[in-house]
């Protein structure tokens, strides 16, 4: 017999997805206008007719970005900090969280203690700029990366998922004569598969997508990373030596477009990135998130 929904229900359902939709909507909306508005015409954007569907059709913008040398050299900085950024990440995380998952570690609670004080009370703006300063990091890429080697949240998700797996399994990669450090790359971390896929993905956005520390230690040029550059270009509405000229060479070109243009690209590698990963996101955030 078929299941009929109550009155309830039924309200409750319709208002899910009403909620729904809009949430859609506001993550959407914003995307389309940015996709409308940089293939759109400079004379559109002028006027202000471009909502959420391009008017006189406009490729230029894509072609400005494409054989932009500053834009490409910082798109090519960000890649090697997401890329080295994460690996430092992830080695700096896992080599915490798996002595810290053991019962036998002493001092383990000291130590814990410690890495939560951090979690609530960070260090300031400015003892931390003169640490990096008086490290000889700035205007290096390694002001990006050496200070935010480990995320003490992201550690706590891993130490939870170590204290899921077998300890007999441990127990009997010792008798056959492994070592501690064998055990974990070798055993420890391919049973983690999830969790640090998981983790990688945090990492990596958060690389990809932080401009606040480039802000800064980045006083150098040609040491800009993509989102400081983004940051320049639509903050303070900065055009590269690049689209000067092509302005100068009676291209017709909008700053809002070649903005918008920008933004896209820049953005494309990550939303790529992301489907092929989902599938383990899920699974390494919940069972990292619940296991004991």
């Amino acid at each position: 017999m078929r299941y009929r929904l109550t009155f309830g229900e039924k309200v409750f359902d319709a208002l899910n997805y009403i909620v729904l939709l809009i949430a859609c909507a506001a993550v959407m909306l914003p995307f389309l206008y940015i996709i409308a508005s940089s293939l759109s015409s400079p004379e559109a954007l002028i006027r202000g007719e471009v909502t959420f569907w391009p008017k006189g059709l406009n490729v230029t913008n894509y072609q400005v970005v494409m054989e932009n040398k500053v834009f490409w050299r910082s798109f090519g900085i960000t890649l090697f900090i997401v890329v080295v950024g994460t690996v430092v990440n992830m080695f700096m995380t896992v080599v915490t969280a798996y002595p810290l998952a053991k019962q036998g570690l002493k001092g383990k609670n000291i130590i814990l203690l410690l890495i939560v004080f951090t979690m609530i009370f960070q260090a300031p703006m400015i003892p931390t700029y003169l640490i990096v300063k008086n490290l000889h990091l700035l205007n290096t890429v390694w002001a990006l990366i050496i200070p935010g080697a480990i995320s003490a949240f992201n550690m706590f998700i891993c130490l939870t998922f170590f204290r899921s797996l077998p300890e007999e399994l441990f127990e009997a990669a010792r008798v056959d004569g492994m070592k501690e450090f064998s055990i974990l790359w070798r055993i420890a971390v391919p049973l983690s598969t999830p969790i640090m896929v998981t983790l990688i993905l945090f990492y990596a956005v958060s690389h990809w997508n932080n401009y606040f520390s480039a802000l800064l230690y980045i006083n150098d040029f040609k040491q800009r990373p993509l989102q400081l550059y983004l940051y320049n270009l639509i903050a303070q509405f900065n055009m590269n030596e690049e689209m000067a000229s092509l302005v100068e060479s009676n291209v017709v070109l909008s700053p809002q477009g070649l903005q918008m243009a920008t933004i896209l690209v820049a953005t494309v590698p990550i939303l790529l990135i992301y489907p092929f990963i989902q599938r383990h996101f899920i699974k390494g955030a919940l069972i990292g998130s619940i296991k004991e």
